[in-house]
């Protein structure tokens, strides 16, 4: 609140169980002083940032903190430099004590600040983010010529390999198609489970937040995180990718 809007209206912002903290470092400008009088008659309580402990802000305050510097930084001594650095310090120290005071965790901050990384960091689960539709699938007998189309279409990287029940048996990765093209009696006609990793990092719980899975993404060194119902099929992926690009960041 602006002291010189506070006489236009803006005294109006000040209720009952609020807290005043008057910032002046001498305590003596006029706009400041011709308000004091009628914050008085709200009758709360009154903190002074002040240089000056005699100063008609100190003599109204209930709480007077001293902001007095012995010179301020600009040359010529006049502009607020030092005092303007010290009221920024003192004030985050009472935003601290505040804190403290109030119990105020990580989960409270993020509360007011969503958007935020760390409202993100907090907030953001994996069913927020994981991919559910048109998802690489193919089954377990499919052909590796034939799953190569599916992994270029998917766009992912990698294909998901389910069995009868479209339970989740096996993961092919670019990677791991790369490593088989190096092998002796590769054949593109062989299934392509046969170059599949048959025990794939998943995850089950939807309610599990990014940033956690992107840790879990990180440890492995991988690059997709399939996501799974409690019967093990496929209910979607999630792309490191897609973590990175919605500011996702591990702990």
């Amino acid at each position: 609140m602006h002291p010189t809007e506070a006489l236009h209206g803006d005294l109006g912002m000040i209720g009952k169980g609020d807290t005043l903290l008057a910032i002046s470092s001498s305590g003596q400008s006029e706009e400041l002083t011709k308000i004091l009088p009628h914050i008085e008659r709200f009758d709360i309580p009154l903190i002074a940032l002040t240089g000056d402990k005699d100063s008609s802000l100190a003599q109204y305050a209930d709480v007077v903190l001293d902001i007095s510097v012995e010179k301020e930084a600009c040359p010529l001594g006049i502009a607020p430099t030092t005092s303007t650095t010290l009221t920024m310090a003192l004030g985050d120290a009472l935003a601290v004590a505040l804190m403290q005071k109030r119990g105020f965790k990580k989960e409270d901050f993020a509360s007011f600040h969503p958007g935020g990384a760390l409202g993100k960091k907090l907030f953001v689960r994996i069913k927020d983010l994981m991919r559910t539709e048109d998802l690489p699938l193919i089954d377990k007998d499919t052909l590796l010529k034939e799953a190569i189309v599916v992994m270029s279409q998917g766009k992912l990287g990698h294909i998901l390999i389910v069995d009868e029940q479209k339970t989740f048996i096996a993961l092919l990765s670019d990677g791991d198609l790369r490593r088989a093209l190096m092998q002796e009696g590769f054949n593109i006609n062989q299934p392509a489970l046969l170059y599949a990793n048959p025990s794939p990092t998943s995850y089950s719980n939807t309610e599990l937040l990014a940033s956690e899975a992107l840790e879990i993404l990180e440890k492995g060194k991988i690059q997709l995180l399939p996501i799974t119902s409690d019967n093990h099929t496929i209910i979607g992926v999630l792309h490191i990718h897609d973590l990175i690009n919605a500011g996702i960041k591990s702990n």
